[in-house]
Order: C-alpha cells, then structure tokens, then sequence
C-alpha cells in the first residue's frame, strides 16, 4: 500500500505540472482588469478571445466582466444569422448557465457561470463558422 501511493504522488505532480505547461500566460500587460478587458476586445477571433480569458481569469467574480467581453466578440460570428427559434435556443443556452449554481455561493460559481456562458457563444461561432458565409 505504502509502495502505490509512493509511486502515486509523482505521476499526479506530473499530470499538475503538463497541465499548467499547457495554459499559456495572460499576455495582458498587467492583471489589471481594465488592460484583460482591453487584451480580450482586440482579439481576432472568438477562440482567441476564449484562450486570453482561460489564460487571464481570476477565478472569482472579475470574470463575469471578462467572460462578457468573450460572449460579444463570439455572438459576431452568429448572432446576426440566427433565426427566431435559434435566437431563442441560444438565450435558452444562456439562462441554464446563469441557472446552474444558483444554490451555491462564492464568487468562483460567478466565474463558472461566466466561462459557462462563453464556452456556449464560443460553441456558436465555431458552429457558424464551419458551416461557412451561405447560412451567416
């Protein structure tokens, strides 16, 4: 027993450091809010905008901010495009995020809910973009 989790500790300090080697680094010029929110609207595309969020969140309530800027940059992509019910899917979409950790508290649930929401316009516009400019 004693030999397994001996030989258990270094294969999970391997998994946590591959992980952390795989996230790059916040190429805001600070971490401040104000110069993440300005790095994530000059992104050229939505998954960008979605890799500088995962790269820049704080992991608490500031994200709702940053997921916000996320969300617009990707509805871009599609929202124009989108029909009635699609529209309405969508929205749908939206509120079972913002519904999902209702009956939990802390400000990390307001910073789920946001990358949520985010990952939900991201899945959109990777949707409109693949199917190409006929259905945009």
């Amino acid at each position: 027993m004693l030999l397994r989790s001996c030989l258990a500790m270094p294969a999970v300090l391997l998994m946590l450091t591959t992980a952390h080697a795989a996230t790059e680094e916040c190429p805001a010029k600070s971490t401040q809010m104000d110069d993440i929110i300005a790095e994530l609207q000059k992104a050229p595309s939505c998954n960008r905008a979605m890799k500088i969020f995962e790269a820049c969140e704080y992991g608490a309530s500031g994200d709702v901010q940053f997921g916000a800027v996320v969300e617009k940059r990707c509805e871009g992509d599609f929202l124009s495009s989108l029909g009635a019910s699609q529209k309405k899917a969508y929205a749908g979409q939206l509120k079972r995020c913002d519904h999902k950790y209702d009956n939990e508290s802390g400000t990390m649930y307001r910073s789920f809910t946001a990358f949520c929401r985010a990952i939900v316009a991201q899945r959109y516009s990777q949707k409109a973009l693949k199917a190409g400019p006929k259905s945009r």
